[in-house]
């Protein structure tokens, strides 16, 4: 799996404003909401859920949001670079300022979990996140996003 698959451009957002880590779901649910035809507040009510089972800020200042929805048809994923840092509560407690919100079908399984694995590994990669943070244009970061993801064996 790659993230290329997940993503298409219009899943970019190069400049989210948002002073909190639930106003930044909220607009991340809003940007699902366009993509899906699913209510955003289903979306968020999900992302909602599955927060207070732990933070998703997986440290070095990135968040992989997620959640799984009875009426969505596949996964797909939504990359944010914050205007500003926020708090997230991440397990590092470093502000985040990279997101990626991954939503999958209830019914996805193991690959809900290869696609949580393929963001993850992405985006520990330094030159890889240097280079996100320095890029500003939507159109560039999806080609970043999509260049640098290798296919790796499921």
């Amino acid at each position: 799996m790659r993230l290329a698959d997940l993503l298409t451009s219009e899943a970019i957002i190069p400049a989210l404003k948002a002073n909190t880590k639930k106003q930044a779901l909220q607009e991340l649910s809003e940007k699902a909401a366009e993509i899906s035809g699913l209510p955003a507040r289903e979306i968020f009510d999900a992302l909602l859920q599955r927060e207070r089972l732990g933070s998703t800020g997986i440290g070095n200042g990135i968040a992989i949001p997620h959640g799984k929805l009875a009426r969505i048809k596949s996964i797909f994923g939504i990359f944010a670079r914050l205007e500003r840092p926020i708090d997230f509560d991440a397990l590092d407690g470093a502000p985040v300022d990279l997101v990626f919100l991954l939503i999958a079908p209830e019914s996805s399984g193991a690959d809900h979990l290869k696609a949580l694995a393929c963001a993850a590994r992405v985006l520990r990669d330094p030159g890889v996140v240097a280079t996100i943070r320095a890029t500003r244009d939507s159109s560039a970061l999806y080609s970043v996003i999509a260049q640098t993801t290798k296919p790796h064996a499921a």
